[in-house]
């Protein structure tokens, strides 16, 4: 990138700064925007019409910029030495200063983050750990793979995260831990739940694999808990094709994790006699020096697109906000920063003439936009759970009535959840939130038409 490109980027940031600040303050400009559009009798792209969106800037994902990433790249594959050392460590040495935590431990994905996490707490046979129904399967099946039993706690459908008030009704002696997700990248209320943790004594692991860079109160989320976890696959707003992270300030802790995820050979603290081997139980998660390497370009412009992505949503949600049906997420009023790994909003069919939502999403994905339903199905809901109290493990160790599945799924309904999954849920990608204002624009025009035709949409397609 040339000198005045990096101005111009800058520029666009700092201009449309104000613009995200205006949304926040509530200073009406969505309603010029949209005063000016014409969409309410234009046909839908559904039904033939020419689409709201026709060209967009933002970028195809994950971004790759051969002149400034490929030379550290190809100096680590021309130096045949591919298995981690040098670059690894400079990875994770530069990851825990951005993430403000004292150490990081690098590994092949944010699910072995998690399971890593969990084992080295030693969480597991007996225990109960707290955690959303809306999240990726890994939260949870971590959970499991440790021979635990995952509690839900019903989410705050404002916010897409675990509603902290519904949390303490759920703390049974046998709960060991929480595992607080900040999903879609929009901080949870971290300093709540580690207030409930610290009064009844549970241990935090964070799963922060959607939240780089997020703040609460200017403190990065992954750095609240005992442990944070963070995911650098193909999709995330810092990838490295594959590839995850622990961060913590117990050196212990990680030195535990480090030991772990090397077949359980010693290392600092958990060094055994000199010349004894292997000294725990262990297995292999090491990520290689050319995903590093890779990472570590990624990081480079992590800032700039995170400030972007900040600001860009705020003006997507000043004009969204504005069109009936449609109501965007909500921060928490402790948060500095959200990371955006998705842009949400919740669809409300009754101003859509009873369109069902995945007839609105074709429609408005016809208009040149592409969203999707995101998690329509709560985790609380799939029959891994089920699988798991059938194991023999699960039966040799835990009571027939704690393996009670239909008492269990009773207890962990999350009818809170369901709507949201199943009715309300719109996900925009995080990429999109790299664009121009006009896009922006146009994406509103998009969704307003679709609105403003949702009658003739909902007879017709």
């Amino acid at each position: 990138m040339n000198k005045s490109s990096k101005s111009t980027r800058r520029d666009f940031i700092k201009k449309n700064s104000l613009l995200g600040a205006g949304a926040v303050l509530g200073l009406g400009s969505a309603g010029k925007v949209f005063a000016s559009y014409s969409s309410e009798g234009s046909t839908p792209a559904i039904l033939g019409g020419k689409p709201a969106i026709t060209s967009h800037s933002w970028p195809g994902w994950p971004i790759w910029k051969p002149e400034t990433d490929e030379k550290r790249l190809m100096e680590v594959i021309r130096s045949g030495v591919w298995s981690r050392r040098n670059v690894v460590s400079e990875f994770e040495e530069k990851w825990a200063k951005v993430i403000g935590s004292k150490r990081c431990l690098s590994v092949v994905n944010g699910t072995n983050a998690l399971n890593a996490s969990l084992a080295q707490l030693e969480i597991g046979w007996g225990d109960e750990v707290l955690v959303t129904p809306y999240t990726f399967i890994a939260s949870v099946s971590g959970i499991v793979f440790n021979g635990a039993i995952p509690v839900f706690v019903d989410v705050d459908p404002e916010t897409f995260q675990m509603d902290p008030d519904k949390i303490e009704e759920k703390i049974t002696p046998r709960t060991r831990a929480i595992i607080p997700v900040h999903i879609l990248g929009l901080p949870c209320d971290i300093e709540k739940i580690m207030s409930i943790a610290k009064k009844h004594d549970l241990l935090v692991v964070e799963d922060a694999c959607q939240a780089w860079l997020a703040e609460v109160n200017h403190k990065k989320v992954g750095t609240f808990g005992n442990a944070g976890c963070f995911s650098f696959q193909n999709s995330k707003n810092l990838p490295m094709g594959e590839g995850g992270a622990i961060v913590s300030d117990d050196d212990e802790f990680m030195d535990r994790c480090y030991s772990f995820h090397n077949y359980g050979n010693p290392f600092g603290t958990t060094a055994g006699t000199f010349g004894a081997g292997t000294v725990r139980i262990g297995t292999k998660l090491r990520i290689t020096e050319y995903q590093a390497a890779i990472g570590l370009a990624q990081m480079e412009r992590l800032e700039e697109q995170t400030e972007a992505r900040n600001v860009n949503a705020a003006y997507l949600k000043s004009l969204i906000q504005e069109i009936p049906g449609i109501i965007p997420y909500k921060l928490y009023p402790n948060v500095t920063r959200a990371a955006f790994h998705l842009f949400p909003f919740r669809y409300k069919k009754e101003e859509f003439s009873g369109m069902p939502r995945d007839k609105f999403i074709k429609a408005v994905n016809a208009e040149g936009l592409h969203c999707s339903h995101g998690y329509n199905i709560g985790v609380n809901k799939m029959p891994f759970i089920k699988n798991a109290f059938e194991s023999k493990y699960f039966k040799k160790f835990y009571a027939k009535e704690q393996l009670n599945y239909d008492k269990y799924t009773r207890e962990n309904e999350c009818p809170v959840n369901d709507t949201l999954g199943t009715e309300e849920a719109v996900w925009i990608g995080q990429e999109v939130l790299l664009g121009a204002k006009q896009d922006f624009d146009n994406i509103a025009q998009a969704i307003e038409k679709v609105q403003k035709n949702a009658d003739l949409i909902n007879r017709k397609s």
